[in-house]
């Protein structure tokens, strides 16, 4: 069984009591249904209470919204759960991830490209005191993997980029400012994405290095975070053959999901790294951990084999049935069961959400909204972007830009996001005020894709080019490169002019764009799209802030081609 007293949790008499009450008193039932970390689809407050009333869950997950309303919510289920809850969210970017108000401080490797250890614990403040102000107590970050394969989909500015050092300087100080504000950090996703190419959500990804080179690099990422405190970490669908092999001893000749791994879960992270905290599985409705087994049997063996929390369900009333199934056959065993249970009280009784449920001071209020985008927090952002802004190359010198030198200017906007609309907007905005006069690109029709083509009239038409690649690192997504507007390998989409006039290209997203677009001579990387950062970029652009940032990444993607 699990020593409350040991790291993380450091338990003292009074809350081992509350633990061990609380436990012994719940049926097996009501223990299933702790292991369950539902995502709430609901922003409906008597629905919200229905259901928290309904069940014994022993975390959700809430996505953002309106400030206001989503402190309501909160503070409605807290006051109707029989146990505190742990209430989860994608805290890794800042408030934005709890708040539509909240403050975005920039993606990981936004952070990471400051090089500036204190933005990371900045972040961290933000995250944990707006998360906190609503009624969060637990974050799904730090992102603790490696950027190694820069086709990686999922990862990319989601890290702190390639160099595992960096990765531990960041998120130990991401978590340091965290915890000061009461929430509990999720070290993830273990063993270690961005080695693979492909993307967990669409099927089980690999983890191909070999158990010294895991060692020498996620190993130590790892071991610090667990040897410092992390009182949770969540687990990828993510296979790693290596370390089946180095715990059985035996070569592994089937896909084995981390989540569904009996060797790495309980065998690696419990037994051979020692990490004593909360174990919980990335998403469950995943293919990742879908498709390697029936779920009758994985929902309660991924409990069995070393996790204590399933995250989302596919559907909950069935998954709730598997995992009660599983009690009574015996998939699931008397002693994980207990284990697993002690391990979740524990959490809630290291952050004290016992004793402010008892209380009361477990809902918040107007004073705590305070917390909300307040402007030491927009300062620390503005900051960070200053920082971390980064001229990847520079080669035909054309910054700074001005009307003077490129008053036409033709305007490509990349990506198919939801934010594109915004994004352009914003551009505009800031070209026109600054003087430029700014075309648009419409996309050529197959009726019009040769006419009005000669380079002369281009020449004359337009003197810059400025490319705005938005394309956001999102899940599902096979890939994150630009695709190009094309008809026949023709229109003014691609990049066929920067022989002819000036071209720079600005990325919002992914920072390996150089692969698709070698030719270009002036590329910036700015990481994330909050409108701060826009700004920022083109304060930097314009020649009135100098570009600061350094690449945590290798944005010429080990090309010869991409740096001239």
């Amino acid at each position: 069984m699990v020593d409350l007293k040991a790291n993380p949790f450091y338990l003292n008499d009074e809350q081992i009591a509350w633990v061990e009450k609380t436990r012994s008193a719940m049926t097996d039932d009501e223990k299933a249904e702790q292991l369950l970390c539902p995502l709430m689809f609901t922003d409906d407050e008597e629905e919200l209470k229905s259901i928290i009333s309904a069940h014994n869950f022993g975390a959700v997950m809430f996505r953002s919204g309106v400030a206001e309303k989503v402190q309501r919510n909160l503070n409605a289920m807290q006051k109707v759960a029989k146990i505190p809850l742990l209430i989860a969210a994608n805290l890794e970017n800042g408030g934005d991830g709890v708040a539509n108000e909240g403050t975005s401080m920039g993606n990981q490797m936004m952070v990471a490209a400051t090089d500036n250890e204190e933005r990371a614990y900045q972040l961290g403040k933000i995250c944990g005191r707006e998360g906190s102000a609503l009624g969060f107590n637990w974050s799904f970050a730090p992102v603790l993997d490696i950027d190694m394969n820069y086709h990686n989909p999922i990862t990319n500015v989601r890290t702190y980029g390639s160099d595992y050092t960096r990765t531990i300087r960041m998120g130990r100080q991401y978590i340091k400012g965290l915890t000061e504000e009461g929430i509990a950090p999720c070290i993830k996703h273990f063993p270690g994405d961005g080695v693979d190419e492909r993307d967990q959500h669409l099927l089980t990804s690999v983890n191909t290095l070999s158990i010294d080179e895991w060692e020498a690099t996620y190993g130590q990422i790892y071991r610090t975070m667990i040897n410092e405190g992390a009182l949770t970490a969540m687990i990828g669908h993510i296979a790693m053959p290596a370390m089946e092999e180095a715990v059985s001893g035996q070569p592994c000749n089937e896909v084995i999901p981390a989540s569904c791994s009996k060797n790495i879960l309980s065998g690696y992270l419990r037994g051979k790294l020692g990490f004593n905290g909360l174990v919980s599985t990335d998403a469950s409705p995943m293919v990742g951990f879908l498709s390697n087994s029936v779920r009758r049997e994985a929902v309660p063996l991924c409990i069995e084999y070393g996790c204590d929390v399933l995250l989302f369900n596919k559907d909950l009333e069935e998954d709730l049935m598997y995992m009660k199934e599983g009690i009574k056959n015996g998939l699931l065993s008397r002693e994980r069961l207990e284990d697993a249970v002690t391990r979740i009280l524990a959490t809630k009784a290291a952050l004290n959400l016992h004793t402010k449920h008892a209380d009361g001071s477990i809902c918040n209020g107007a004073e705590e909204m305070k917390q909300i985008a307040c402007e030491e927090h927009l300062a620390w952002a503005r900051g960070c972007a200053d920082e971390g802004i980064t001229l990847v190359k520079n080669v035909q010198n054309i910054l700074p830009l001005s009307p003077a030198k490129t008053k036409k200017v033709l305007l490509e906007i990349l990506g198919d996001f939801a934010s594109n609309q915004r994004v352009q907007k914003q551009v505009v905005d800031i070209l026109e005020k600054e003087g430029f006069d700014v075309t648009v690109y419409v996309p050529e029709t197959f009726e019009t894709i040769f006419l009005n083509q000669a380079v002369k009239d281009f020449k004359k038409k337009y003197d810059l080019v400025l490319y705005v690649a938005n394309i956001e690192t999102a899940s599902n997504k096979t890939v994150s490169r630009i695709s190009w507007h094309t008809l026949f390998g023709a229109g003014n989409n691609l990049p066929w002019f920067v022989k002819e006039i000036p071209t720079v290209f600005v990325s919002f997203g992914n920072p390996y764009h150089l692969l698709d677009a070698p030719m270009i001579k002036t590329f910036v990387n700015s990481y994330s799209n909050a409108p701060h950062i826009v700004d920022m970029t083109f304060e930097k652009l314009f020649g009135k802030s100098e570009f600061k940032g350094k690449s945590p990444v290798d944005a010429f993607c080990g090309r010869w081609d991409t740096r001239l």
